[in-house]
């Protein structure tokens, strides 16, 4: 994390890729060192001991970190940077309702205030069950603002079956947390083990290319001021590790693809604050508390130098993952035997 603060700087404006249009973030104060991750956390009061998981992040700093994004001034700073998540969550409900099935009762796993269960509608399900390790961001907005029956549970996401019984769901959503968990294919096995026959589990989650930018100019910036670099971004996975993973959980009728939201901002400073916002900030165990500002000072200058626009603003690119797959069922549609088809793709082409 940044120490000291900065005097407010104009409103970052952002684009989303694929025809978006451009709308205005919210003023900034302060900053905020980001991270994001490869097989995300730390134990937490309320987490189950676990032995021969490797540690990537410390999940208490990082509950520390989303519970004062959401309690800071009434929350109002983690709702002028919702952007994101809103954006990626309409991009994921979009999957969700190519799924022509209705569902009695959808978990969203790392919930947050619930960016997802809010686009839920009484059409598609009736209840939504929200966990999330964050107690205050599970609760910062109000039952009034969702369309469907709600329950939280305040609860580590990595110990799900602490809290659901064994194939008791119909569906397991997560919007942009998987990438804090430390044990990935641990979870993604409980996922599928709280799953019933045919349950759907639909995720989305950020992939290796995100905030590539950042991550070369603080390099860089380290490198020239200080002689050595330290992590500062979180690793994170990528397709082919996430389609590994699901079918190494057992899930099947696999379905992953990436997609990019892209947003402007006038300066890195503002990208850095509203990552802050987000309760985004710097989890890896080990890490670094500070940064030195000459070395931000200079990371900005080569950020803008390398990857900025002709209009002066900086680019800051999110890539997400998106992912779907089944629990086994006798009754699931099967794929036909190789070599069974009895039309030519020839001919069809």
């Amino acid at each position: 994390m940044l120490e000291g603060s900065f005097d407010e700087l104009p409103p970052a404006a952002f684009s989303i890729s694929t025809a978006f249009p451009v709308q205005q973030p919210p003023q900034h104060s302060g900053l905020s060192g980001w991270v994001a991750r490869r097989f995300a956390s730390q134990s937490s009061p309320f987490e189950t001991p676990r032995v021969g998981i490797y540690k990537v992040f410390d999940r208490g700093a990082k509950r520390v970190q989303k519970d004062s994004a959401a309690r800071r001034d009434g929350g109002s700073p983690s709702r002028t940077v919702d952007y994101l998540r809103d954006e990626v969550s309409e991009r994921l409900m979009e999957r969700f309702l190519d799924i022509k099935k209705k569902f009695d009762t959808v978990v969203d796993l790392g919930c947050g205030p619930g960016h997802f269960s809010k686009l839920l509608e009484p059409n598609k399900t009736r209840k939504v069950v929200m966990i999330d390790s964050s107690k205050e961001s599970l609760y910062r907005d109000p039952d009034e603002e969702f369309d469907v029956e709600i329950e939280r549970i305040h609860a580590d996401e990595e110990n799900l079956l602490n809290i659901l019984p064994r194939q008791s769901q119909e569906a397991v959503v997560s919007c942009l947390s998987l990438h804090w968990i430390n044990d990935l294919p641990g979870v993604l096995i409980q996922v599928k083990e709280a799953l019933k026959p045919d349950g759907l589990f639909l995720g989305a989650m950020f992939g290796g290319d995100t905030l590539f930018e950042l991550r070369t100019a603080l390099q860089l910036a380290e490198l020239d001021r200080e002689g050595g670099i330290s992590p500062h971004v979180s690793p994170m996975t990528d397709t082919k590790d996430v389609s590994n993973l699901l079918g190494r959980a057992g899930f099947t009728l696999l379905t992953v693809d990436t997609d990019e939201v892209r947003v402007g901002y006038p300066s890195m400073w503002e990208l850095l604050e509203d990552l802050k916002d987000m309760g985004e900030g710097n989890a890896i165990l080990g890490r670094r508390h500070f940064i030195h500002r000459d070395t931000l000072a200079a990371a900005s200058a080569i950020y803008k130098e390398l990857h900025g626009t002709e209009d002066g603003a900086i680019p800051a690119t999110f890539q997400v993952i998106y992912m779907i797959g089944w629990k086994p069922s006798s009754t699931q549609r099967q794929p036909l035997e190789r070599g069974s088809a009895k039309t030519s793709l020839k001919d069809v082409l």
